[in-house]
């Protein structure tokens, strides 16, 4: 009867754990991880290096001879007394309550004197192993404390999400490494750097983000260095496509023009930014493509010098002004190197937002994360050939993540380019006058 109990309960342990994992994970899985994690928290970080001797008062045995009444005998008794006495403790970091996450769960560690949170950083395989989780990483830092986040498995692996979000100038493209939505929120990062190689999955991140804004009321403007040929099939969407340099010179001359203009709209009102403009009065958002940035900046004679820093210049202008503006930056290359000019390194600075696919050469992957943490170069450095998409993301805020972009064909980015197509207004409109409601961009005003 017993071993029948036992199966019986074993059999649907598994049946729960089959076809409900989430409550089987909160109910069974995680108190049984943390009662695991807080009984042998002391040993995993002895082994990792992480404790501290502290002098604590003890009561310890101390063995004290004796000769016995009968010294031709020589016996010898041993006494055992009890004393208070200060000795060396080894003391663990403490530990803060585990909190449960739908692939693992986090947890606060208060530091001991000495300690910086690149011990955990560095500690983090060990305890991983230790734990039998995928992976731990240090994601959060405050004075005196640090936070860990273990995950169960990899949630990169299958990545199944909606870039539309339905909120203006947010694109979701994929997952992070916690299993949270990977958000780009111009509004909030204003421009970011995508650097990969071939197959790397930059080209999908592109139609994820176009995928995204395609539904929303703005201006899409490409420049496509390679003839045209990655941004043409989204030509219904983009309100301009350059496809020269001198094109691309062009354009960024009225782009500058427009950031005056809205400057002179903004003075006039009072206003520091176009967000803070009354709604009839706010402009159409602009968001800017650019495909290989590299042959902005590649000079093959000194006559395209003074063309390439033209480029350079009006390029970084639109940078440093655009936030303000409602102008916005998405820069993606192949190979992003200092030995392109001055102009790339100061570009990069004004790019807050970094993404990093695998890259062909260590250079490219220290510019776009070098400035950042040492810790993301090394996983950037680290990303398998056999996983398209993968990418350690930087954000403004300094921290950054593992993230996998969802797969969006490129059928699917042009079906969104179509079918959004009457939300494109005419470039030509954009630059020569302001438009009258901010989510109703000039095409529709001139259709109606």
């Amino acid at each position: 009867m017993v071993l029948g109990v036992l199966a019986a309960v074993a059999v649907g342990l598994w049946a729960w754990r089959r076809w409900h994992p989430a409550s089987f994970w909160y109910g069974v899985a995680f108190p049984a991880r943390a009662v695991l994690v807080v009984l042998t928290w002391h040993h995993v970080a002895s082994g990792c290096k992480l404790t501290r001797r502290r002098r604590r008062w003890r009561l310890t045995l101390d063995a004290v001879p004796v000769v016995g009444p009968a010294a031709r005998n020589a016996a010898t008794v041993v006494e055992h007394k009890r004393r208070m006495r200060r000795v060396d403790v080894e003391r663990a970091p403490r530990l803060g309550l585990l909190r449960p996450t739908r692939l693992g769960w986090y947890m606060r560690v208060r530091l001991h004197d000495g300690q910086v949170p690149a011990d955990y950083e560095r500690a983090a395989e060990g305890i991983a192993h230790a734990w039998r989780v995928h992976s731990v990483r240090v994601v959060d830092v405050k004075p005196g404390r640090v936070t860990l986040w273990a995950t169960m498995r990899d949630p990169l692996t299958e990545v199944e999400v909606t870039p539309e979000t339905g909120e203006l100038l947010t694109v979701r493209p994929g997952k992070l490494e916690n299993g949270r939505d990977w958000m780009i929120d111009f509004r909030t990062v204003p421009h970011w750097l995508n650097a990969g190689a071939t197959q790397s999955g930059k080209s999908n991140l592109a139609n994820a983000i176009i995928k995204g804004l395609a539904p929303q009321p703005l201006a899409l403007v490409g420049f496509d260095l390679k003839g045209g040929v990655e941004f043409t099939p989204y030509a219904p969407r983009l309100s301009a496509l350059a496809t020269t340099r001198k094109e691309c010179v062009d354009l960024l001359g009225d782009l500058v023009g427009e950031l005056e203009n809205r400057m002179g709209l903004c003075r006039e009102q009072g206003a520091r930014n176009v967000w803070n403009l009354p709604e009839g009065l706010r402009p159409v958002p602009i968001v800017l493509l650019i495909d290989e940035v590299a042959e902005l900046f590649l000079m093959a004679d000194r006559s395209e010098k003074d063309e390439v820093s033209r480029t350079g210049t009006a390029l970084l202008r639109v940078a440093q002004l655009g936030r303000a503006f409602a102008v916005h930056l998405i820069v993606c290359g192949q190979r992003i190197g200092s030995d392109l000019g001055p102009g790339v390194t100061a570009l990069r600075s004004q790019l807050s937002g970094r993404v990093c696919h695998r890259v062909n050469d260590p250079e490219t992957a220290n510019m776009t994360l070098g400035d950042m943490d040492p810790a993301a170069l090394d996983a950037a450095r680290a990303i398998p050939a056999e996983t398209p998409g993968v990418a350690v993301v930087a954000g403004q805020d300094g921290s950054w993540h593992r993230a996998r972009s969802v797969f969006v064909s490129e059928d699917e980015a042009e079906r969104a380019a179509r079918d959004h197509a009457h939300l494109t207004p005419a470039w030509d409109a954009l630059i020569g006058t302001v438009p009258t409601t901010p989510t109703t961009p000039p095409a529709l005003d001139d259709a109606a």
